[in-house]
């Protein structure tokens, strides 16, 4: 129940922010390399308590450890066409803080942070500093571009604004004519599920009253899921917002047929449709992510055979400088 959650900024304030204490409270008997030491100190670590939890004690495989852990290998020399800004957003920023790369769609960079920091993350070396919040310039652009119908909120993870700073921007974005819908891009309802409060799912149900509201999900793997989850996901459904998911082909996390499987099946269960499966985008520090477009083709047409269509995500790319995704397999 929504209001029986713990206070979501307590659980932001108590997560691990060490790679020695990841390690301890997930009980490996290890010690971090200089390595990675080096690699925590370039993108720290960031894990709430809730995720934490999730991870199997003593498992060095786990494939939530395993997306937070830094490694050796993210300080090592990279492979040709891995760089900070892999995407090229820096040539999409017309506004500080909002990218117009898909003629109708802008996307807002809401918050620099996030309620964990996932070592792939394409954004780990976004200039946030650079792109600060500001709504008035947000809102005079997309006013000012009528091809622009759906405005996304992302980060970092725009789940971290106030909820009354949230209802600011959606009421003024909703003002503008041409605008549609609203989608949100987060992490935050399986990794920090105490965010969906009472307060959060009625400025949903009032926002999706005005226009449809989508929020993207992103998850990985079904090892993320418990009933905290569940339950938070439940309570958006209930107050008219549309799930979807999308999650990035990992290597040693859920590049297998079984991963893929058990992940849209949890996802059905907990009302998410699949949304697309990305290929790593090339950021630096990463590569050892990457699963090769080939075996990537195999693994989704295995998929394919082993469930219903509408449970079958996408199998895309970005390609920097596209006009669209680069969709490999609908």
């Amino acid at each position: 129940m929504i209001n029986n959650r713990p206070d979501w900024r307590e659980q932001l304030r108590s997560a691990v922010r060490s790679g020695d204490e990841l390690l301890v409270r997930s009980g490996i008997d290890a010690a971090l390399s200089e390595q990675q030491r080096r690699a925590a100190e370039q993108f720290p670590v960031l894990v709430p308590p809730g995720l934490l939890a999730r991870i199997r004690h003593g498992d060095v495989d786990d494939p939530i450890l395993n997306q937070v852990l830094p490694l050796d290998a993210e300080t090592a020399p990279q492979p040709a066409g891995f760089c900070p800004d892999p995407l090229r957003e820096a040539d999409f920023t017309p506004v500080p803080g909002l990218l117009h790369k898909y003629s109708s769609r802008a996307l807002l960079i809401l918050a620099g942070g996030c309620a964990v920091n996932c070592r792939y993350c394409f954004r780990r070396h976004f200039p946030y500093n650079e792109h600060l919040a500001d709504v008035g310039a947000w809102v005079d652009y997309i006013a000012s571009r009528e091809e622009i119908v759906e405005v996304i909120f992302s980060g970092g993870d725009p789940l971290l604004w106030r909820t009354e700073q949230l209802a600011k921007l959606s009421d003024a974005l909703l003002d503008i004519p041409h605008v549609r819908m609203l989608r949100i891009h987060s992490r935050i309802p399986v990794a920090l599920p105490e965010r969906i409060d009472a307060a959060f799912c009625d400025w949903c149900s009032r926002t999706a009253g005005r226009a449809p509201l989508t929020v993207v999900l992103h998850s990985n793997c079904a090892e993320e899921f418990d009933a905290s989850v569940r339950s938070a996901l439940a309570d958006l459904r209930r107050s008219g917002v549309q799930l979807l998911n999308q999650s990035v082909l990992l290597h040693r996390i859920n590049d297998s047929v079984e991963a893929l499987v058990r992940l849209s099946l949890e996802l059905h269960r907990s009302g998410v449709l699949p949304y697309y499966l990305f290929l790593l985008d090339a950021v630096e520090g990463a590569a050892h992510f990457a699963v090769d477009e080939g075996r990537a083709r195999e693994i989704h047409a295995e998929v394919r055979r082993s469930l219903p269509g509408y449970l079958v995500p996408r199998l895309a790319r970005e390609v920097a400088g596209e006009d669209a995704k680069q969709v490999l397999h609908g």
